[in-house]
């Protein structure tokens, strides 16, 4: 096995990927990075009947979307072999390009599992098993009504001589059955399972095709995995997995069984607690730089005395280190994504932002098909950058800028702290000083509006708000100056005039 760290994520194309199973790949990739390792992807498609067609396609999406580069995976060959063709503009043109050995999809490594079985068989660590189905579920109800837990013994075997060129199942063999079997965990520490407790798990199905329990241990194994990383869920099938390393005299790799991530409700984290797929928070305006924060302070922590929460992708891999991910159940929250992607956010350069946001305030219906609607937008970019929290927000924000607005209420032109009269007349003073600037400049504008609220003896306040309603129609708005001057003068004119017009009848 391989001296240096190398992790690998092996999702089966059963749909889009949920996003605990995005963070346990997470925390895999930065273990390998944090050491200088390797991190590939292993397509675990050994039940055929639950894939899904563009699965794969859409697990790469995934990863490149998130930026997290692969050093091993499936190849276009290898996908366009799949049972349903696979292959992804942004797969590896060779799957081993790092030196890991491939195949990297498990339906086109059954030979090594058929190999490995065969060779416990012989070793007397695994036996041949031919109950039917029917025959099964007998044997189980029969114990059930025992009030037993079910669990299938060698010994309850209705055939002992299996003929191997008929339908057969392989079975690991526990043994001993008395006694222990130990695991030392990463995350859960020091666990032990009783040896009475662990069944004959099926480890080569009758279809030829290997469960989870073999394909997964052969292939860490073959393919150099020193880390394994998965979620809790499969804790409780560590004894198999031990068990086989201890039959095949494998080193075993480290395991960390990374808790569950729940919803605030405390329950597993399900469509009922809203977005769970990666696609969903891309399309809701997510920056992938703040999901994988997000995602790797989800059970992580960078250690005692250590108080930083945001990161760069540099900066995780600096501190990840897979002895400070914690024990307890992580809880996803949307108001520190929400904050943590705003962050992100106000962090990247006004340039950047732009090109992220133009696909969605196009979608909104803001059209920038000409340079100067390009500039006019790119000004609008830094007045709202300290104030969305995901993409999608940006819309809201400025379309008044862009597209027409509906007339203004006549309530919305007066402020509560002015009557009719003196709005009306503001409004009207306000179009002057606006109109009579040399330089459509925020500070210079803002500058003659104050000095007119003070000629006006009026506060700069009501004042203030009474003209942003009027010209953009809303009562949140970037900073007031700024957006005046990127809206340009002419098209500010026309709707302090439609306002005047509104409040003088």
């Amino acid at each position: 096995m391989t001296t240096s760290v190398r992790t690998r994520f092996a999702p089966s194309p059963t749909g889009d990927m949920h996003i605990g199973g995005v963070r346990t790949a997470i925390f895999s990739w930065l273990t390998a990075k944090h050491h200088d390792g390797l991190f590939f992807m292993r397509i675990e498609d050994t039940d055929q009947d639950r894939h899904v067609a563009g699965s794969c396609r859409r697990i790469l999406e995934t990863f490149d979307w998130l930026g997290i580069q692969l050093d091993g995976g499936p190849d276009h060959a290898s996908l366009q072999a799949m049972k349903s063709e696979e292959d992804y503009p942004g797969a590896l043109n060779d799957g081993s390009y790092r030196g890991i050995p491939g195949p990297f999809i498990q339906s086109q490594r059954l030979p090594h599992y058929r190999e490995w079985a065969e060779w416990l068989v012989a070793n007397g660590y695994a036996y041949r098993a031919n109950e039917t189905p029917e025959e099964l579920e007998r044997l189980r109800a029969d114990v059930i009504s025992r009030k037993e837990v079910w669990s299938f013994r060698e010994e309850m075997r209705l055939r002992a001589d299996v003929d191997p060129s008929q339908p057969h199942v392989i079975r690991m063999r526990v043994t001993p059955r008395d006694g222990t079997t130990h695991l030392r965990d990463l995350v859960k520490g020091d666990v032990a399972f009783e040896n009475a407790n662990i069944d004959d798990t099926v480890l080569i199905k009758a279809d030829g095709y290997p469960t989870y329990h073999l394909a997964n241990v052969v292939d860490d194994h073959l393919q150099g995995v020193t880390h394994v990383i998965r979620g809790d869920d499969w804790l409780s099938s560590a004894p198999k997995h031990v068990l086989l390393y201890k039959y095949f005299g494998w080193e075993m790799p480290k395991f960390a069984h990374v808790p569950n991530v729940l919803g605030e409700d405390g329950r597993k984290l399900s469509k009922r607690h809203g977005a769970t797929s990666v696609f969903e928070f891309r399309d809701q305006g997510y920056l992938p730089e703040a999901v994988i924060n997000f995602l790797a302070m989800l059970g992580w922590a960078p250690g005692e005395g250590d108080e930083q929460n945001v990161f760069t992708i540099s900066e995780l891999i600096e501190k990840f280190s897979e002895d400070h991910i914690g024990s307890s159940p992580a809880v996803f929250s949307y108001t520190k994504l929400d904050w943590l992607n705003g962050v992100h956010i106000r962090r990247m350069p006004v340039a950047e932002l732009a090109r992220l946001l133009t696909p969605f305030v196009q979608a909104a219906g803001i059209a920038l098909d000409s340079p100067e609607l390009k500039a006019q937008f790119m000004a609008a970019v830094p007045l709202i950058q300290e104030r969305i929290k995901t993409l999608k927000d940006a819309a809201g924000l400025i379309d008044f800028m862009f597209t027409d607005i509906p007339p203004v209420p006549a309530a919305s032109l007066v402020d509560k702290k002015m009557d009719q009269a003196t709005s009306l007349n503001a409004l009207r003073e306000t179009r002057e000083v606006l109109a009579q600037l040399a330089d459509f400049d925020p500070t210079q504008m803002e500058h003659a509006m104050r000095a007119l609220a003070e000629r006006l003896n009026v506060k700069a306040g009501p004042l203030f708000t009474i003209v942003r309603n009027a010209v953009t129609g809303k009562s949140v708005t970037p900073p007031l100056f700024g957006t005046i001057s990127v809206m340009g003068r002419e098209i500010t004119l026309q709707r302090l005039d439609r306002a005047i017009d509104a409040l003088s009848r």
